[in-house]
């Protein structure tokens, strides 16, 4: 019986609450009502019993049984309305929680969404103005071929950089296809004196990493690295998957980092770091390593995502 009664009472609080009318209203109206729904199921059982065990049949009649056997399980009748309705708010504040904790998670994604894409417009900047400096070098040096074959280059690389500008995460695939045509950029400032070697383990190639993570490590290592050496340098690029890790190493055998300069960040390393911050939390780790005369090697690992 309380089980088909359940709905019922479910609906009536919604239409009745019990701070409608400031309390007494609602608090009154469900009083009566459990209390009828208690009479009228108690005075149904007495006359069950009676039409269908009339062996047992109470000698002063059936209203005197009622009303001897009235204190007992009708005030746990009772109780089982209340229940209901008790339910029936938990399930009410429960639910009010829920759409609050969607709300708030909906609301933090946009946050960090929108933190991730101011992150990632900082280093276009960076790396433009970067590049036309090369290319103001090369005009002041009157290499004009080698200028105009940088802006060429440049305005292929602005293309893809737009053509990716709405999308966070890229595979390394695509990442390499856009670090690629960063690497000729440089090489045309650096001539034989820059060497970028990228080596990609094929189970790593379909990963999906934050757009334009490699580009600002690989341009550190060779514009801290590579440009303040006498000799000509060399960039490793590395990827490997361990378990459910990837593994990204992008490292130099330039001169290191002074001492001094250790602790320091560049614009794209800082980055770097706050944009895997806000995307791994604490399932990523990033590390520099700086060997005085051998060269800076910076480490990253996040999980593996295809």
């Amino acid at each position: 019986m309380w089980a088909s009664l359940a709905p019922l009472i479910l609906q009536l609080r919604e239409k009745m609450p019990l701070n409608c009318g400031s309390w007494a209203g609602g608090v009154t109206f469900h009083l009566l009502l459990s209390f009828t729904v208690m009479a009228v199921y108690y005075l149904g059982r007495i006359y069950a019993y009676n039409l269908f065990w009339p062996e047992e049949r109470y000698e002063g009649g059936y209203w005197e049984m009622a009303l001897k056997g009235f204190y007992g399980r009708n005030i746990i009748d009772m109780a089982y309305y209340w229940a209901v309705l008790a339910f029936g708010y938990s399930l009410e504040i429960y639910q009010k929680y829920k759409n609050e904790e969607l709300r708030s998670a909906q609301l933090e994604a946009r946050l960090i969404e929108t933190e991730l894409k101011a992150l990632r417009e900082q280093l276009r900047p960076h790396f433009l103005f970067n590049t036309m400096n090369t290319i103001a070098v090369l005009v002041r040096e009157q290499k004009n071929d080698a200028a105009v074959t940088l802006i060429a280059r440049l305005s292929t690389l602005l293309r893809m950089s737009l053509d990716q500008n709405r999308a966070h995460e890229v595979t390394l695939r695509e990442e390499l296809d856009f670090l690629e045509r960063y690497v000729e950029i440089q090489k045309v400032r650096f001539s034989d004196r820059l060497e970028v070697n990228i080596a990609i383990e094929p189970a790593a190639m379909s990963a999906r990493i934050p757009n334009l993570l490699l580009q600002p490590i690989v341009e550190n290592a060779i514009l801290h690295g590579i440009a303040q050496k006498p000799t000509p340098g060399r960039v490793d690029v590395l990827a490997h998957v361990t378990g459910d890790r990837l593994h990204l190493e992008v490292r130099d055998d330039g001169m290191g980092l002074p001492v001094v300069r250790a602790g320091q960040q560049g614009i794209g390393l800082a980055n770097t770091r706050a944009r895997l911050e806000k995307i791994y939390g604490t399932r990523h780790r990033l590390t520099l390593t700086s060997v005085p005369g051998k060269g800076v090697t910076v480490h990253i690992e996040i999980p593996c995502r295809l």
